[in-house]
């Protein structure tokens, strides 16, 4: 099924009022998300909370993925906006995550922006190549910009909105907030009719632009959304890691971010995105200890997950033909 035909059977759904047993097992997750932090504790809860920042950024790759049909290999660029806006505004202003999120947000926007109008006809390898660009050049940027990025040493987050609760509580708890709600924020645009547009211009064109969308816009549209919710996840990353430095935004970063995406199918859920964060932040934790064997593993881990969503998909379209009469 396109996405045109899913985002409209959605919308259909939720003029209706059905809910239906994706929503039921996004609810029993979140559910279990909450209760975690009465269970376990220390290093898993600190790992658990980068997940929600790793599964951000997967989110906003499948976003660019799935409304426009194009990959980026240059979103830690604007993850690195994110993660560096909260950093500066502690440094410079004394606010915490709450207040400088906006400040978060907008950057994402204006760079998405910049970037993406300038190259709004490209497309495929060469638009994929210019992403790239971004990511090998933000290492640079950071360091010789010491005096506001602190350069290789980089900035500390250590402010929290609420001193008299946990720091432990807090950063868990708000970024699973702000996962959250952004993953809702991305089902109302899946059932509306601006995501529906951005669709139609991405798989019609010409019928697009009959009613006056066109590509280019829809195109300027998706990533500046995209660069924004990749903000969040560095603003995110930057209050859970209580530190930002230039080593965290690297083109390897960009990659392991599209890596993410791959494993979750570009799906805009919450199960998808806690899918892609958690194999970004756990499987090169357990596999730290091997050594030189990492990137083998590493590859290799990718390939058996692929491999096993890829045939479940199968035995599942296998199935429904069966069903049919």
């Amino acid at each position: 099924m396109s996405d045109m035909a899913q985002a409209t059977k959605r919308l259909r759904l939720a003029r209706g009022g059905l809910l239906d047993l994706r929503n039921l097992g996004a609810a029993a997750l979140l559910c279990l998300l909450l209760a975690l932090p009465f269970v376990v504790g220390g290093f898993l809860l600190y790992t658990l909370t980068l997940c929600f920042a790793n599964a951000l950024g997967a989110l906003s790759v499948s976003l660019l993925v799935r409304y426009s049909g194009e990959v980026s290999i240059g979103h830690s660029f604007f993850v690195a906006l994110g993660a560096y806006a909260v950093a500066i505004m502690e440094k410079q202003f004394g606010l915490s995550l709450l207040l400088s999120l906006p400040v978060a947000v907008l950057l994402g926007i204006a760079g998405g922006i910049i970037f993406a109008y300038p190259s709004r006809r490209l497309s495929g390898i060469y638009l994929a190549v210019s992403t790239m660009a971004l990511a090998l050049a933000l290492p640079e940027i950071l360091v010789h910009s010491e005096k506001v990025t602190g350069g290789f040493e980089g900035l500390y987050v250590t402010l929290v909105p609420l001193p008299s609760v946990a720091k432990e509580l807090q950063r868990y708890y708000i970024a699973l907030a702000i996962l959250v709600v952004a993953c809702l924020a991305l089902a109302q645009l899946r059932g509306s009719r601006q995501g529906l547009a951005l669709l139609m211009a991405r798989a019609h064109p010409s019928a697009a632009e009959a009613f006056g969308i066109t590509r280019g816009w829809a195109r300027v549209s998706v990533f500046a959304i995209s660069a924004a919710l990749a903000s969040v996840g560095g603003a995110v990353m930057a209050f859970a890691s209580s530190t930002v430095s230039p080593n965290s935004f690297t083109l390897w970063s960009s990659i392991f971010l599209l890596v993410g995406s791959v494993v979750s199918l570009n799906r805009l859920t919450l199960p998808a995105g806690i899918i892609g964060g958690a194999f970004l932040t756990l499987v090169p934790n357990y596999l730290a200890s091997a050594g030189d064997w990492v990137p083998i593993l590493y590859g290799a881990a990718l390939v058996a997950v692929t491999l096993c969503v890829n045939c479940a998909s199968d035995i599942r379209l296998l199935l429904a033909r069966r069903e049919r009469p």
